[in-house]
């Protein structure tokens, strides 16, 4: 069990801050690897997720990487932290909580060979930058047009 899910035990549904990590994962042609979501289902994001207690966010974003999509990644470079009001979620089963994410970038790839590789997603697929689905996480939507903007 991790720590939000013994955090949780204690709150209950009550609103938390939490601090997670996502990466935008480019290949040779610059196009952003996405994971399809099983929650909310259907749903394209960028590998990532929320820390571990005594993680970095840098442990926490190659974790993350790893346990969804397979790869290894090497050398990542900030690029944003998101927080605030609009950064507030309600999960399905009532959950509250506020979101602090850091934003990382990476083309250095290690390892591995993109595939779906935990029981959270549906597929992994690589999309040109300027073509995202529409059916896409907005924070993470931003976050790539925050990249886009500043590059």
């Amino acid at each position: 069990m991790g720590y939000v899910e013994d955090l949780r035990k204690i709150v209950g549904h009550r609103p938390l801050i939490l601090t997670g990590s996502i990466v935008i994962i480019l290949n040779n042609e610059h196009d952003v690897l996405l994971q399809q979501r099983k929650y909310p289902y259907g749903v394209w994001g960028l590998p990532g997720g929320l820390m571990e207690l005594g993680e970095s966010t840098e442990e926490c974003a190659r974790r993350e990487v790893w346990e969804e999509t397979g790869l290894t990644i090497g050398e990542l470079e900030l690029i944003n932290v998101s927080s605030g009001r609009n950064h507030y979620v309600k999960a399905q089963n009532g959950d509250e909580f506020y979101v602090v994410t850091i934003v990382y970038i990476t083309t250095d790839i290690i390892q591995g060979t993109p595939q779906v590789h935990d029981d959270e997603s549906l597929q992994i697929k690589y999309f040109s930058l300027h073509h995202l689905p529409d059916n896409m996480v907005g924070s993470h939507r931003k976050a790539i047009k925050h990249y886009l903007d500043h590059s």
